[in-house]
């Protein structure tokens, strides 16, 4: 009965405008990163790399497509939360808003489990719009400007990237990326829970994640004790898969935060909707 009722939850999602808006934003968005770098690359890398130019020299393709996948990628993780909470904050709320959250009591099936079919209905929603990014960003930035080794430019300086090395770490860094969208995900999906209409959810996943980020990035020390175990601190973890060394311990602590996060918020979800008057 879950994987019907999942099922349903994902024909759902496939009937309503919204979630195309989020795939159709992600592709205009990426699209236009590609002219851009068409029209302008060149004078893009020439300011990176100009600070290096007196001490080292560039052979080969620096503009190339792993570049430029790595470029897209930095730019637009940030920006893929909100179209991911579109769709599941709306998953819960929307039902009530419409008023067919009554319907979902008559069906043969616990309300534990409506819950865990909406969630992992946004999961695989979460997941297609992580692997429409890496397809995008990967094979068609390749397709259009060829493949070649990675110039990084991180905190330790810059580091060059063989190509040989580079498809598990692209892969992985999908990996930890999908994880840290399928936290926002699970987060909208909690708030939608509490909520009567679509905005809220939204509204309120965005601004959890501001808040979250410019904590984060406040030097201030009374903050100090939270921010390694702020989801949004690890949203950006698989940039350190393109580090040398590669920072195992850190992002096997990326990844379990994410997780616990992911785990309690769908606790606070079975909850609190397990407890919700959805009858009167």
């Amino acid at each position: 009965m879950l994987w019907k009722n999942t099922i349903n939850e994902l024909l759902k999602i496939a009937t309503k405008i919204r979630s195309y808006i989020g795939i159709g934003a992600l592709t205009l968005l990426i699209i236009i990163v590609l002219f851009a770098m068409i029209a302008d690359g060149k004078s893009y890398i020439g300011f990176v790399t100009a600070s290096f130019e007196q001490t080292l020299s560039f052979n080969g393709k620096i503009l190339n497509g792993n570049l430029i996948a790595f470029i897209i990628m930095q730019m637009l993780i940030v920006h893929v939360p909100l179209l991911i909470s579109l769709v599941t904050g709306d998953l819960l709320s929307g039902e009530e808003a419409a008023g067919t959250i009554r319907m979902l009591a008559t069906k043969p099936i616990s309300r534990t489990g409506i819950v865990l079919s909406k969630w992992i209905a946004a999961t695989i929603y979460t997941l297609i719009m992580t692997v429409w990014l890496g397809f995008l960003s990967l094979f068609v930035a390749k397709w259009m400007f060829g493949t070649g080794d990675l110039i990084v430019l991180n905190s330790n300086g810059l580091l060059i990237i063989p190509e040989a090395d580079l498809a598990w770490r692209f892969g992985l860094a999908l990996l930890i990326a999908f994880l840290a969208l399928w936290t926002v995900a699970t987060l909208s999906l909690a708030f939608s829970a509490f909520a009567k209409n679509s905005v809220g959810p939204i509204v309120s996943t965005m601004s959890v994640i501001i808040l979250f980020t410019i904590i984060g990035t406040l030097d201030v020390s009374v903050f100090d004790s939270i921010k390694p175990y702020m989801f949004t601190t690890h949203m950006a973890a698989w940039r350190s898969v393109f580090e040398d060394p590669y920072p195992t311990s850190a992002i096997w602590e990326s990844v379990l935060i994410l997780v616990a996060h992911i785990a309690v918020l769908l606790g606070i979800t079975l909850f609190r909707f397990n407890k919700k008057d959805i009858t009167s």
